[in-house]
Parts: C-alpha cells; sequence; structure tokens
C-alpha cells in the first residue's frame, strides 16, 4: 500500500491548488437504491477531475532540474489537464498526447492551460506507447496519469478527505480505469479504517482490470470500447493492480446503457453534470450490482465532469425516448390535402406535442398516391404513449415507431 505519511504530504502539498470538493448527501439516489448514498464531487474540482490531485503532486515532487526538462503525458483528457495546470503553476513546459477520438472539450481545456496537444493511436495505450518514446527521445520528464506513487499519493488524498468527514462509512465505491485512484483511495482507506469496504467499479467494455483483480493476475484486452473514455484503458498495470489485489475487496462492472442512464439521474435528480468515468459507481448502484451494501452508508466518488457535450446530447435524447417523454413515430397516409391536417388535429387533441415533422412521398417502399409522414412527439409517459397508438389503430394509419 502507499504510506499514509505520503498522502498525509501529499495532502499538505497540494492544498492551496484544488479544491476540497463537497461530500453530500444524495437523497434521491439513496431511495432508489436502497443505501444511505453520499457522494464526493470530484466533477466539481479544478479542471473538472480528480487528476490534478495527483499531478500537481507528482510535478512538485520533481527536482528543479527535471521540471527545466518539461513534461510529457499520455491521457484521454483529464490527466492532460491536471498536468497542463500544474506545469502552468511551475511554469514548465507539458507536451500531451491524445487519442485522435479524444472529444474537442478536453482538448480545449488542455490548451486552455498552455500545454502542446499531440494526437496520437486510437486509444489511450496506443497514445501512451507514442508519448513514452517521444519523452525519451527529447529528455522530457514522464508522468504516469496511475502507475506512479506520486501521482497514486495525490489521489488517495481523496479518501482522507471523505473519512475525515464521515468516518462511519460502510463502503466506498470508486471508479476503476488504470487504477491509480482506487489504489491512492484505497491505501488511505485501509490505514484510517480498514472497516470500510473498498470497491471497484470498472465499464464492461474495457474489462482488463476487473479480468485481472479475478484472475489475480495482469491480463490485457485486445481492445476497448466505452462511453466511458476516462477509465477506457486497455492494457492492466502490475503496479497498480498489486495495490488493488492489497487493498481492494469488491470489483465489479457496468455496461454503457448503464453509465448513460447514471449520467441522466445525475442531471435531472442531482443537477450534475458527470462524465461516463465519473458515473460508474452511480451506475452500480441504480442497476443493483451492490445489493449487500443495502441500508448501509455508502460513499461514492464522481471523479469528473469534462462531459463531450455531442454524446450529452444523445444521452438526454435516447433517455427521453426510454423513459416516454419523447416518440418517434412514421405514419403512411394519403397524399391528398387535409390528410395531414387530420393526423395533426388528431394527435392536438390528445396534447401530444409535435417538435419535428417530416414528409416524404418518393420512398421506393410505398405506394403510388400514399406519403410517410416521420414526427417527433413530446408525450406524458408510457400510458399516454399507448393513447395514441390506441387513436392510430382506430383510425386504420398503418404506422412503425423508432426506439
Amino acid at each position: 500500500m502507499i504510506d499514509l505519511n505520503t498522502i498525509y504530504e501529499a495532502h499538505a502539498r497540494i492544498k492551496d491548488v484544488i479544491v476540497e470538493t463537497p461530500f453530500t448527501h444524495a437523497p434521491r439516489l439513496s431511495q432508489e437504491s436502497g443505501c444511505d448514498v453520499y457522494l464526493k464531487n470530484e466533477n466539481l474540482q479544478v479542471t473538472g477531475a480528480f487528476k490534478i490531485r495527483g499531478a500537481y503532486n507528482k510535478i512538485a515532487s520533481l527536482s528543479d532540474s527535471e521540471r527545466s526538462r518539461g513534461v510529457i503525458a499520455a491521457s484521454a483528457g483529464n490527466h492532460a489537464q491536471g498536468v497542463a495546470m500544474a506545469a502552468q503553476i511551475f511554469g514548465t513546459r507539458a507536451l500531451i498526447v491524445m487519442p485522435e477520438s479524444t472529444p474537442l472539450t478536453k482538448i480545449n481545456g488542455v490548451s486552455y492551460y498552455g500545454a502542446e496537444v499531440i494526437l496520437a493511436g486510437g486509444n489511450y495505450d496506443e497514445a501512451y506507447a507514442y508519448a513514452a518514446c517521444y519523452g525519451n527521445d527529447h529528455g522530457m520528464v514522464f508522468v504516469h496519469p496511475f502507475a506512479d506513487e506520486a501521482v497514486m499519493a495525490g489521489q488517495g488524498t481523496i479518501a482522507v478527505e471523505m473519512i475525515e468527514a464521515m468516518d462511519d462509512l460502510d463502503a466506498i465505491v470508486i471508479p476503476v480505469g488504470g487504477g491509480g485512484l482506487i489504489s491512492g483511495m484505497a491505501s488511505a482507506i485501509k490505514a484510517l479504517a480498514p472497516h470500510i469496504c473498498v470497491i471497484g467499479v470498472g465499464a464492461a467494455g474495457a474489462p482488463a482490470m476487473r479480468e485481472s483483480f479475478e484472475a489475480k493476475t495482469a491480463i490485457d484486452s485486445t481492445s476497448v470500447r466505452t462511453i466511458a473514455d476516462g477509465i477506457a484503458v486497455r492494457d492492466t498495470s502490475p503496479i497498480t493492480l498489486s495495490h488493488i489485489l492489497e487493498s481492494v475487496d469488491e470489483f465489479v462492472s457496468v455496461d454503457d446503457e448503464e453509465i448513460a442512464n447514471a449520467i441522466l439521474f445525475l442531471l435531472e435528480r442531482q443537477k450534475l453534470v458527470v462524465e461516463g468515468a465519473g458515473a460508474v459507481g452511480v451506475a452500480a448502484l441504480l442497476h443493483h450490482k451492490l445489493e449487500h451494501l443495502r441500508d448501509k452508508k455508502v460513499g461514492v466518488v464522481l471523479s469528473g465532469g469534462n462531459m463531450d457535450v455531442t454524446l450529452l446530447s444523445i444521452i438526454i435524447e435516447k433517455g427521453l425516448i426510454k423513459s416516454g417523454r419523447k416518440m418517434k413515430l412514421t405514419v403512411t397516409l394519403i397524399d391528398k390535402p387535409g390528410a395531414l391536417m387530420k393526423l395533426t388535429e388528431m394527435l392536438q387533441g390528445l396534447n401530444a406535442n409535435i417538435v419535428h415533422i417530416d414528409y416524404d412521398r418518393t420512398s421506393t417502399t410505398l405506394a403510388y398516391g400514399d406519403a410517410n409522414v416521420m414526427i417527433h412527439l413530446e408525450t406524458k409517459g408510457s400510458a399516454h404513449q399507448e393513447q395514441i397508438r390506441a387513436l392510430l389503430k382506430e383510425y386504420h394509419y398503418l404506422s412503425s415507431e423508432e426506439h
């Protein structure tokens, strides 16, 4: 485990740079999950994620000579912003290598702090290989996002704050990608309050660390695919795995559908913008992956809030459809004056609000003299949608529904 004194030293080192983020009760989530849930809002941290803690602690620990060489890092975004901000504070050159698929919001976040950005590779691991080679060739100091004791110690300060605020927690639920966050936090938890159960949550689309935890040996994945880009790590670090095997009690996974539901829940019910990686702990509770914690006092780390707005808009749109608040229909009409008006008047009579409408009379699947009308409706739940379907059937409209 990371030595507790090392974590305390990191906390003293970073305290004037970071925000001691809120650790607050979540009544709606508690009701939904059956647990007494408290959220550690690292999505409200400086740079929008916990990574500034470890990045700053690492760069602050370097000698003046090392900082003068410049620092380099590989990251999907949050570690990148942490390194960029820390380097800016110390007046050190920073170069960040990011996967080519990195959302623009995270690229802009890095550039804001004055760091240079190189896009390379299809995922974190390929970006990491590029950065390691580039840093070695140019004599720069590599700041690893997780497999580094100074970085892990910085992340462990989150657990110190949580336990100082509430030492009677039964469990703490922590997102896991490369494992630096949970390694640092679990070390602090087991030193300060060993009765607390430490639970890691990973993305099902990035299974390497979960499989390694279960097998008790490092296993790499051939590929990763998840909306939780902050924990989309393909290969397992033996360094962080050793800490996890020593200090972590359980490990569960959630899929993209469950992560998306958690993001939408946090947005609607908690008024919090949380990215996919940050929402996995909430997803595990909402989807009853941790039923043994029912009636227990549980802390959950929301590790970041740097959400790609394009992805967020898709999650919201799909969520509205799944919850019965939006409906997409294609209705076949006889293509003659008044036919469309009759349909819209019927929908108006049921208080269904039309937000988009499109008209197609040229599809090769249509009979001559027919037209397809594609309608997007705002509705008031599944019962309301059943009324709409029943009315269309009553008046013999041919319709299909998009899900």
